[in-house]
């Protein structure tokens, strides 16, 4: 089963040149201090990542693997949803990222790979608006259900909302944004770190949207659409329990998540996921350090193959 939700093909990065961004750490709440030029970091990191492309194929989906040699000094480039975003009808996206050791990671040869290998009707770039200090860090930024067409959005300096209504118009998606905070009562910089859309359940913290209107707001929305909703704790959400997303395998869908959030899940919860996906957990503990995870790792391609 092909889901309009969960893609069966995904482009990830691998890592090279892996650290704990220095640049983002300001809002960054999950990230932990790594050294920046530890060589065992950065060789655990890409083993991680290996392992988990080797598990998603194994699953059915299809994986294109990137390398980042690390010669543009760029220790998030493991986390490519960010910065591109591919939608049905042969739409891609490149967005504006906050700063300056992102905007390194965006490369051409995946956009090409992509037009030549699906088809791509028109490629929108809004990169040029970092000039302006605008940033909306794609899947990161955003959460997108792609068969409601909602983007849910958490207001950041990673999510600009004049830019956030500009994508919406051009891609046909209805905002909703909102303010989050975790249990220290820090912003949350990522939408995609408190919630994740499948195809029958949405994953999301609801304790973490401050406005209690615009909390049963988003509820409403969710529910409406057929999901069940499993609403998750503060301290799921630090293990990574919301960055996760569906996929669409050899035999279903499956959820990617890491092995970490998995173990973070109730019974009842995971029982919730089982009755439609299987919890595909990869151990990512290293990636991890640097504030995402497995949703981070991976961008999914919503296009038709040529």
């Amino acid at each position: 089963m092909i889901s309009l939700q969960s893609p069966s093909a995904v482009v990830m990065v691998r890592p090279h040149a892996f650290a704990s961004n220095p640049e983002t750490r300001d809002d960054n709440a999950f990230q932990t201090l790594a050294n920046s030029s530890d060589v065992a970091t950065s060789a655990a990191a890409r083993d991680e990542h290996d392992k988990a492309v080797e598990q998603l194929r194994a699953a059915g989906v299809t994986v294109h693997v990137f390398d980042d040699e690390g010669e543009r000094d760029t220790p998030d480039s493991v986390f490519p949803n960010n910065w591109f975003s591919t939608h049905p009808g042969g739409h891609v996206a490149i967005y504006p990222m906050f700063v300056p050791s992102r905007r390194r990671e965006r490369r051409s040869d995946v956009i090409e790979m992509l037009k030549q290998e699906y088809r791509v009707q028109d490629v929108i770039d809004y990169s040029g608006l970092e000039q302006d200090d605008l940033a909306l860090e794609g899947t990161g930024a955003m959460v997108l259900d792609h068969v409601g067409r909602i983007a849910y959005t958490v207001r950041s300096n990673r999510a600009d909302p004049v830019l956030l209504e500009r994508f919406c118009t051009h891609f046909n998606y209805e905002p909703i944004a909102f303010d989050a905070k975790d249990a220290e009562g820090r912003d949350v910089y990522h939408t995609n770190v408190l919630m994740g859309i499948g195809t029958h359940y949405a994953l999301i913290c609801l304790d973490m949207i401050s406005d209690l209107e615009r909390r049963a707001t988003v509820r409403g929305r969710l529910e409406e659409s057929g999901r069940i909703v499993i609403d998750l704790s503060h301290e799921q959400i630090a293990d990574f329990a919301g960055n996760a997303i569906e996929l669409s395998g050899t035999d279903g869908l499956v959820l990617a998540l890491s092995s970490r959030a998995l173990k973070a899940l109730s019974p009842a919860q995971v029982s919730v996921i089982e009755a439609s996906a299987t919890p595909l957990p990869l151990s990512v503990p290293t990636i991890e350090t640097a504030g995402g995870s497995v949703r981070c790792m991976i961008a999914g391609i919503h296009l038709s193959r040529r």
